[in-house]
C-alpha cells in the first residue's frame, strides 16, 4: 500500500485532549477503510504566519499512514467537512522516516543546518 503523512491544524480554541481525540477520529476512519496509521504525533499549539478563520493559533497533529488512495480520500474529505479542523496537508512518500519528525527534534539532534559560529562575516 502507498505510504503517505498528514498534517492538519485544528482550531486553537480546543483543548489538548479534544485535539488528540481529533487524530484518533481520523485514524479510525482509516483503520474503517482498509489503511493503518503507523505513527501520530501531536505537535502542540503553535502559531501561524498569517491568520486563518480569524485564529492566530492552531493545534498541529501529524500522522503517518499506509493506506490505499480510498481510504486517504475519506478521511481528507471527512477532515474538510469537519468544522475543527482549519488546513490539511497530504504528501504521498516513498519511505517513511523512523523516528520523530523534524518539528520533535531538539535543535540538537537536527544537525542539518551548521554552526551559526563558524560562519565568516561579511567583508
Amino acid at each position: 500500500m502507498p505510504l503517505y503523512e498528514h498534517v492538519f491544524i485544528a482550531r486553537q480554541d480546543l483543548s489538548n485532549a479534544q485535539a488528540e481525540g481529533l487524530v484518533e477520529h481520523f485514524s479510525t476512519v482509516l483503520s474503517d477503510n482498509g489503511g493503518k496509521v503507523v505513527e501520530s504525533e501531536y505537535w502542540g499549539v503553535k502559531t501561524m504566519a498569517y491568520k486563518i478563520n480569524k485564529n492566530r493559533k492552531g493545534h498541529y497533529s501529524f500522522l503517518r499512514t499506509d493506506a490505499p488512495a480510498s481510504a486517504v480520500q475519506e478521511m481528507e474529505r471527512l477532515m474538510r467537512l469537519h468544522d475543527d479542523v482549519m488546513r490539511i496537508l497530504t504528501i504521498k512518500v516513498d519511505a517513511h522516516v523512523e523516528g520523530p519528525s523534524v518539528q520533535m527534534q531538539k535543535r540538537d539532534e537536527r544537525g542539518d543546518r551548521g554552526d551559526r559560529r563558524e560562519r565568516r562575516p561579511r567583508d
